[in-house]
This record gives C-alpha cells, sequence and structure tokens, in this order.
C-alpha cells in the first residue's frame, strides 16, 4: 500500500466556524466545500481535515446525528512559547496553557468554536 496523503474527518455543527478557525489560527486553505463539507489543507503536507456538518447524508444513517468528541488534533511546532504568544495575540486563549509531561512532552490545547480540540506539541528531542 502507498498513502499519498492524509486527511481526518470531524463532524461538527457548523462547518464553516471550524473552517475560519483552521484558517485564521493554523494556516489552512479551503481545497473543496459544498453545502455542509468542507476539505482544507497546508501546502506544507500537514494532515489535511475535512469537517462535516452533523446530519449530511453523505454519512451512514447511524453516524449522521453524532458529533465529534473526544478527538485531539495534534500538531507537532518547534516553538510552543512563541505559538502560545502568536494565538493569544490573535485571540485564542489556550484550553490548557503550557504543560510538561514527565516524560518530556510539552503541549498547549485550543478548542474551536465547534469543540474540536487541537493539541499544539514540543518534542525535547526534535
Amino acid at each position: 500500500m502507498q498513502i499519498t496523503s492524509s486527511a481526518i474527518s470531524l463532524t461538527v455543527d457548523d462547518v464553516p466556524a471550524s473552517s475560519k478557525f483552521l484558517a485564521d489560527h493554523f494556516g489552512y486553505a479551503v481545497r473543496m466545500a459544498a453545502d455542509g463539507f468542507v476539505s482544507l489543507g497546508r501546502d506544507d503536507g500537514g494532515v489535511d481535515l475535512i469537517f462535516l456538518r452533523r446530519g449530511i447524508e453523505v454519512l451512514p444513517p447511524e453516524l449522521r446525528q453524532v458529533h465529534t468528541a473526544g478527538t485531539i488534533v495534534a500538531f507537532v511546532v518547534d516553538d510552543l512559547e512563541a505559538e502560545q504568544a502568536r494565538l493569544r495575540a490573535e485571540g485564542v486563549e489556550p484550553t490548557l496553557p503550557i504543560r510538561e509531561e514527565p516524560w518530556g512532552e510539552r503541549l498547549l490545547l485550543v478548542t474551536d468554536p465547534n469543540g474540536v480540540v487541537y493539541e499544539l506539541v514540543e518534542w525535547p528531542d526534535r
């Protein structure tokens, strides 16, 4: 198997709100969009993100009303302090400010208007 790209699909109530959050704060651009659907990506090859409106008929009936929950989208960054400062300057307060785990991982969390959680992580040996 050869994987040529990757995407995560998340079901939310307000597709434009999550799309705007990613564009405004993480440099994502719309690749495709239709009613209740948007696919976003970055030119640097990071994972694409797809938002589907809850209830959309492209989903199997048993998944149409399920809202994304318990999922954390993680982005590895080089300078966590700079990212936290940038986000705060843009009006995004961390859901969890920078903290360091016992194994050395440093992270912070932010949450979009639909409750989708994004983790910015910095690894000690990177």
